[in-house]
């Protein structure tokens, strides 16, 4: 890969970083004015419910489509960890082609509930589901890009290092 190709990816990656750190900080400032207005004023608020919501759908989605890393997935670490790297990438093969297929075959289903949604609209901001679930066709699409990418590599031998659980990461 180029290196102006990697530093276009890091780029990508920082910004998507950063996207989700934006909704999360949304969700924690709804999540405190809907505090205040509960128990402090008492007047309660659904709006502030509502992208609560939203931004926890969309940072699971997103976040797990675009800036948690392979590296960072939950594993079975006891097995994995047990085989050697042929095996190891015979796992990877298996799981990803099979996760390929089920995303893959809901796909046509997802993408039409998705458009049937366009008629729904949330209680309080009026904001269309289809708007909303949107990045469920995104996260499916991307999942599929990503398990492609790991099959091909798990084909072809590439990053099949041994795997070292003093490295791996909770994704925290």
């Amino acid at each position: 890969m180029s290196p102006q190709l990697r530093r276009v990816g890091a780029w990508l990656y920082a910004r998507a970083e950063n996207l989700l750190a934006a909704m999360l900080a949304t969700m924690f400032v709804v999540f405190i004015i809907q505090i205040v207005f509960r128990y402090l004023l008492n007047l309660p608020i659904g709006w502030t419910h509502e992208i609560s919501v939203v931004m926890w759908l969309w940072m699971v989605l997103f976040g797990t489509a675009f800036v948690v890393r392979d590296s960072e997935e939950i594993r079975f670490d006891i097995l994995y960890g047990s085989v050697g790297p042929n095996v190891r990438r015979g796992m990877i093969l298996f799981s990803s082609l099979t996760l390929v297929a089920l995303f893959a075959l809901s796909l046509p289903a997802v993408i039409d509930y998705i458009l049937f949604m366009k008629v729904e609209r949330t209680a309080y901001l009026k904001i269309r589901f289809d708007y909303l679930y949107s990045i469920y066709g995104i996260f499916a699409v991307a999942m599929i890009i990503r398990q492609l990418v790991l099959a091909w590599n798990a084909v072809w031998g590439k990053d099949a290092t041994d795997f070292d659980p003093t490295k791996a990461s909770s994704g925290i």
